[in-house]
């Protein structure tokens, strides 16, 4: 982004706090409500919501940044509206979602997931654009830099501890030399985290194998042509996420383990993860956007915040599908036993 288009964005934003009464047009629901002393504003507030597909954790991140709305004396229907789209993994749809929240003028747009988060940041400049489920928003071209965003998008990333992850590889299987890793070509998200397997793996012995997809119904086959591997790492990857059960499937009838990058996976079938709860890191997201709307806090100035909190999930009847012993001691000390 060019310093001049952030500067635009920082005046647009200054100037939209102090007339968010005049905006309320398109798709807003009308009259605002009283706040009855919740301290939530007496205007009524229309939010975009994109989310680029469907699958548990991006539907979670949206519950948890509702919710935060409502646990801040916003009342859905009448003193906050949530326009609430899905493009489908369709990039395209993405775009298409943006551009009617621009032409519809909402107050403030949710993308979640770095497709969904790019078009957004291309589409919407004049209103605040918050992400959530993004790995890294600066290599995906959403800000300036993590600790000062620069224009009228900021959010929270869902980068993983992967390090943490691999190291679970090893801890459960430590004769393991190769680490399998299926991602989606197009997402820069993965792309990121394939970089860090490679680095941590390097420092227990083991390398890592990749396969990569252009959509989820490859999955499979991507799975079964990562050949001899001895685990497998499942990214946050839109892509994987949606499709958990192919590669599960492929790793239970070679009994491979499998470790995820968040609870979601773990819930699909993965064996285990030290992960995001993406309910809280929506939340997290939506109480940075009760602050823009709230307090005036400007995005531009707004860092990019991780997950405040990472818990180790293990999965026992999954570990037993997949042919794989967890350790008495990483189960004593997981948060979350899923039998």
């Amino acid at each position: 982004m060019a310093g001049t288009r952030f500067r635009h964005r920082t005046l647009v934003f200054a100037g939209l706090a102090a007339s968010a009464a005049l905006v309320l047009t398109g798709c807003t629901s009308g009259a605002g409500g009283s706040d009855e002393g919740s301290g939530a504003s007496t205007d009524s507030v229309t939010i975009g919501i994109s989310q680029f597909v469907q699958h548990p954790a991006l539907d979670a991140a949206a519950e948890g940044f509702k919710q935060a709305f409502a646990d801040a004396g916003y009342v859905e229907g009448e003193t906050v509206t949530f326009d609430e789209k899905n493009a489908n993994a369709e990039v395209a749809t993405a775009t298409t979602i943006a551009q009617t929240f621009a032409t519809n003028k909402v107050d403030l747009a949710l993308a979640i997931a770095t497709p969904s988060a790019q078009a957004a940041a291309q589409n919407l400049t004049d209103v605040p654009v918050l992400f959530t489920a993004v790995t890294d928003a600066v290599a995906a071209d959403l800000v300036a830099s993590n600790e000062k965003p620069g224009g009228n998008v900021t959010g929270t990333s869902d980068l993983s501890p992967v390090a943490e992850q691999i190291d679970l590889i090893a801890e459960i299987n430590p004769d393991a030399k190769k680490i399998g890793m299926v991602y989606g070509s197009g997402e820069v998200n993965s792309q990121v985290q394939v970089e860090l397997a490679r680095e941590a793996a390097k420092k227990h012995g083991m390398e890592v194998v990749e396969a990569t997809v252009t959509n989820a119904s490859e999955l499979m086959q991507a799975t079964e042509s990562l050949g001899d591997v001895d685990a497998i790492y499942t990214p946050s990857d839109n892509l994987v996420a949606s499709g958990i059960g192919a590669i599960v499937g492929v790793a239970e009838d070679k009994g491979i383990l499998v470790i995820g990058s968040d609870s979601t996976h773990v819930d699909g079938g993965a064996a285990a993860t030290v992960g995001i709860d993406y309910t809280k890191l929506g939340a997290q997201t939506g109480e940075m956007a009760i602050r823009i709307l709230k307090d005036g806090a400007d995005p531009a100035t707004m860092p990019v915040e991780t997950s405040k909190d990472l818990e180790l999930t293990v999965n026992l009847g999954a570990a037993k599908r997949l042919g794989v012993e967890l350790p008495a001691d990483l189960v004593d000390r997981a948060a979350n036993v899923v039998k």
